[in-house]
């Protein structure tokens, strides 16, 4: 009879930045991809955000499998069903040991950083899981086209998003989303979870849309300075 066993062991993870942290940063973006996408091409959708005074970092699933018949795309995943318990741990674990890197022992509560986590499609479960384990300051939360099938609640406590800007925003011909037979129910599901969510739509498929992503971006610079 075969018995299973668990070994930790140390990976080397990849991550990609944009911009520098400096005296003059005010914002840090933490962008996750979605699944079968490599880090490097993900983070040319956050271009438009490199102004000086914000960071954006791109870390990259610690797994990767090629993505087409002919060996010729990779991509890169987060997680499967299989041994899903510790797949999340170890991301998790990742993604804490890239954000203390990042910060390097700065608080955001006391340095007025911005602290900004997207996750894309995939990768918007997985930046639920990692804001859920506490260790992140995240004053804002964006989950972009992801398909929670069990809710928010099923992922991130309701209490852990009480100080964080959350937003859910899709296209509207996300082929992906389409094939919900009650999009209007699943986006309320969602909303019912977390009250104060907020619900962008905009013209297009499965994809980060720069153009709607530099509205979010000037409405929670108005938002923040206000603070």
């Amino acid at each position: 009879m075969m018995t299973e066993h668990h070994l930790p062991v140390q990976r080397t993870a990849r991550y990609y930045t944009l911009g520098k942290l400096t005296a003059q940063t005010k914002s840090i973006w933490f962008c996750l991809h979605g699944f079968g996408q490599l880090a490097q091409y993900f983070g040319r959708k956050f271009t438009d955000l490199d102004d000086g005074q914000t960071l954006i970092v791109v870390p990259e699933g610690l797994s990767r499998s090629y993505a087409d018949a002919n060996y010729q795309r990779i991509g890169a995943s987060w997680m499967t069903r299989e041994d899903r318990d510790h797949e999340i741990s170890d991301y998790v674990l990742y993604l804490n040991s890239l954000y203390d890197l990042i910060l390097d022992g700065r608080q955001p509560e006391e340095t007025g950083l911005t602290i900004t986590v997207l996750g894309f499609s995939q990768g918007a479960a997985t930046a639920c899981r990692w804001l859920n384990a506490k260790h992140v300051h995240a004053d804002r939360l964006i989950l972009w086209a992801g398909y929670l099938p069990h809710g928010l609640t099923d992922l991130i406590t309701p209490a852990t998003l009480d100080t964080t800007d959350t937003h859910y925003v899709y296209g509207r011909q996300d082929e992906y989303l389409r094939e919900l037979p009650d999009i209007e129910g699943y986006l309320g599901r969602l909303q019912t979870d977390i009250p104060t969510l907020k619900i962008t739509a905009f013209e297009g498929t499965h994809r980060v849309e720069p153009e709607v992503l530099k509205t979010l971006v000037a409405t929670a610079r108005r938002r923040f300075r206000n603070r």
